[in-house]
């Protein structure tokens, strides 16, 4: 910078010169008008300073002894316009001499950024095309003030200018400088709907990217405006209401309406819900032989009556795609066509399967990347470099790319290829940020305040990794971990994993103990059907558990309990299988799941035992307010080789997993000082199910506030011989162990307030024992920022 300031005198002079004559203007070109024709004898170049006269003879489509005429002079002259070395290039013919005058381009000394706070100088330097000692013209300069403006704008910065300035320097050398004012950030003060009945502002809210500025939302970008981002939530708007019936859905106007003070945006959302539709007729119409409309019409996945859904047409396309190639035909072009019926809201819908012509992948290239490696984008596509073309997977390698999450836009194009019968396909990417440093709070009316620490990083290197680390401290729980997980391991479908932490649980208030347990667990997974994964693991952990003296010393709990205390290693393998057909993961209204997890101790270590869990549930919506659940889960423990299960191995329930009982409020209990004050011991076996059903609220559906029944029914019990007995070896009839019916009923309330979700819980006891702990009132909030 202190090079520039001291040629600050000659600025104005450089900047004039360069201006008016040379680089911020189109080369002159022009042609003697004395002599137009002949023969040319000699080639003589005048000007060239740096550029040596064999480079500008080589350029130059003439030689010597060839006749020219005016069309080969301006011919000439436009080839050497077009190398961007010069910014004048005359031509003349006298007698058989061609002279050659040529104004060479400016080469840049530097490249110098002023006024810029918001983005540092080296993503500004990464997104500009001109380097030093690089060729200065204008059209270069004026299409990297055009990307400089992009990269503020996408960061929120809507009304950012940015100055080109020359200083030159002596041997046609110049300093660029560009001067930019950031001008303001343009977050988004409000989002708003209109038109929507259906669906809350909140739940619309939900589906698209951009979010609201607040001041706590300082590590997201999400909350700049960006008409490119407003552009991606139409079409999300549009995807959300297609797949729940909303054939006839558009976005009628999106107006974003920028504030007096010019500090943000206000964004609106006009839309046209219109009625739900079902589907009608469904056919298949077939030009090829060996295909009969029929059948194919019998494995798709769509039936007269069903809810009217987009993403049922895709997967109905893709049945038929590979039904054909089954068939035989590996170039098939199946497109829908629909038939609306306004009067009773049905959608027909006809399949049309014609033989497509055969083209083949001839190259893939990926463009954009700038961070993520180009092998992590390669080998999530489901076609490669020699393939037959197949829109079906060229579609859903677009969309396993996106899913990594790491490019804000995904795109596949094809270009023709070398020959008819070939195409290279350029998946173009924008990438975004992968990183989060997060804190949050929370409050419970159990945990209290909970605070949490972490930081994550999802695509780490650029290779796809996701890097995890995180400190949580609470009444209860004080926890550190750490994990690293690599999705592609060993370069196939395998999520390999590794987890490292340290916890310490606060249980005195429910057991009478505290817990410590370090240790890493090491994972992985690969999916075995579209619909279901199996995860493999193996865990080493020392685990040491405290019980204070006092309490032992007084008699305030059983020996039991006392000869619990000490620290032991735990060696376990483990596996999980998982059956998913929900609609959705997050708010299921149709589907099932079923899940299976088993854990096998004693390969090494001081415990020996093996654990089994499961968990189901089934889903169905009546409609958008009426949607019933019902959710259960299982599980046992069983020592082997003699061994005993320690108490801190056992299963706690109660609290959110068993609605109306308090945490670890069911299963066997040390009543030595008292029901009132009973300790839980933890239970071998448990079984706990949950019929919810979600009810209307008869509130503006703005608040975002839902309710839903429930019924939680279940029991825990179970302990091993030794931990029924006292010193003298009979049984203890302070320790209780049944397994009676539990149950409750009640009504769960969730808000979707603007710090965060809030949850409340009313529960009434049905069925208990005498010694568990209950409760009827639960809350529970976190948020984010």
């Amino acid at each position: 910078m202190s090079k520039i300031r001291a040629h600050s005198a000659a600025f104005a002079t450089g900047v004039a010169l360069l201006l008016g004559s040379t680089a911020l203007t189109a080369p002159q070109a022009a042609l003697a008008q004395a002599q137009t024709t002949g023969v040319v004898q000699r080639i003589v170049v005048q000007g060239n300073e740096r550029i040596e006269q064999g480079t500008v003879l080589s350029y130059l489509p003439i030689q010597p002894g060839e006749t020219v005429d005016p069309q080969r002079l301006d011919l000439a002259l436009k080839t050497l316009a077009r190398t961007d070395l010069f910014a004048d290039v005359k031509i003349e013919l006298q007698g058989g001499d061609l002279i050659v005058k040529v104004v060479e381009n400016p080469i840049i000394n530097q490249v110098v950024f002023e006024g810029n706070s918001a983005l540092k100088e080296d993503k500004l330097k990464d997104e500009v095309q001109i380097r030093p000692r690089g060729i200065f013209t204008r059209a270069k300069v004026q299409a990297d003030v055009q990307r400089i403006i992009e990269l503020y704008r996408r960061s929120g910065r809507i009304s950012a200018t940015v100055t080109p300035k020359v200083v030159e320097l002596p041997q046609k050398r110049v300093d660029l400088v560009f001067e930019i004012s950031e001008g303001p950030k343009s977050g988004v003060l409000g989002v708003n709907f209109l038109g929507n009945v259906e669906y809350s502002d909140n739940d619309l809210k939900d589906v698209i990217v951009t979010k609201e500025s607040h001041w706590y939302k300082f590590l997201t970008s999400n909350d700049n405006y960006d008409p490119d981002r407003i552009e991606y939530d139409r079409e999300q708007l549009r995807k959300f209401y297609r797949n729940r019936g909303y054939f006839d859905f558009r976005v009628v106007a999106t107006v974003a309406e920028l504030a007096t003070d010019k500090n943000g945006f206000a964004v609106t959302y006009t839309i046209d819900e219109g009625p739900k539709y079902k589907f009608g007729k469904v056919t298949v119409e077939t030009e090829l032989k060996k295909l009969d409309g029929n059948l194919l019409a019998q494995i798709l996945p769509i039936r007269a009556g069903q809810l009217y859904e987009d993403d049922k047409i895709e997967q109905a396309t893709d049945a038929l795609t590979f039904a054909a190639g089954a068939a035989g035909f590996a170039f098939v072009d199946v497109r829908p066509r629909y038939v609306p019926n306004h009067e009773n809201n049905t959608v027909d819908v006809v399949f049309s399967v014609r033989e497509g012509p055969r083209v083949y992948v001839d190259r893939i290239d990926i463009v954009g990347n700038t961070r993520t490696l180009d092998y992590v984008v390669r080998r999530e596509l489901e076609v490669a470099e020699g393939d037959a073309y197949n829109r079906v997977l060229v579609d859903r390698s677009k969309n396993r790319v996106r899913a990594l999450g790491f490019f804000k836009d995904v795109n596949i194009e094809e270009v023709p290829g070398a020959q008819p019968d070939r195409t290279t396909l350029r998946v173009k990417t924008e990438e975004q940020p992968t990183g989060e440093l997060s804190f949050s709070a929370g409050y419970s009316s159990v945990d209290k305040l909970v605070l949490d620490v972490g930081i994550t990083e999802r695509n780490f290197r650029g290779r796809g990794q996701n890097l995890r680390a995180r400190v949580s401290v609470g009444s209860l729980r004080q926890q550190i971990d750490f994990g690293f997980t690599e999705p592609r391991f060993l370069g196939r479908d395998l999520r390999a994993g590794l987890d490292l932490y340290s916890y310490r649980y606060d249980l005195s208030d429910y057991a009478a103990y505290d817990t410590e347990s370090t240790g890493g667990t090491l994972r992985l997974g690969f999916p075995l059907t579209q619909n279901a994964s199996m995860g493999l693991r193996y865990q080493l952990r020392q685990d040491k558990v405290s019980v204070e003296d006092s309490l032992c010393t007084n008699g305030q709990v059983s020996d039991i309990l006392c000869l619990q205390r000490g620290s032991y290693i735990t060696s376990l393998i483990g596996y999980n299988l998982r059956l998913d057909k929900r609609n959705d993961p997050i708010q299921p209204t149709r589907g099932w799941f079923a899940d299976l997890s088993q854990d096998l101790a004693g390969f090494g270590g001081d415990t020996k035992y093996l654990k089994t869990e499961t968990d189901a549930g089934w889903y169905w919506g009546f409609n958008k307010d009426f949607i019933f659940s019902a959710v259960g889960s299982a599980g046992y423990i069983e020592g082997w080789g003699g061994d005993n299960i320690r108490i801190n191995d056992r299963f706690y329930k109660g609290g959110s997993s068993f609605r109306g009982f308090e945490i670890a409020g069911i299963g066997p209990r040390d009543t030595t000082n008292g029901n009132q004050s009973s300790n839980s011991l933890g239970a071998k076996l448990y079984a706990i199910g949950t019929f919810e059903l979600t009810v209307p609220t008869f509130l503006p559906e703005q608040y975002g506030i839902k309710a839903a029944v429930f019924s939680d029914f279940g029991t825990a019990g179970q302990l091993d011989d030794v931990d029924r007995l006292d010193k003298a070896g009979l049984d203890n009839p302070k320790i209780k162990d049944g397994l009676g019916l539990r149950a409750s009923a009640g009504l769960s309330i969730d808000w979707k307030s603007p710090m965060g979700p809030i949850r409340f819980d009313f529960s009434h006891i049905l069925a208990k024992e005498d010694y568990d702990r209950t409760e009827t009132f639960r809350f529970s909030t976190s948020t984010r920022f």
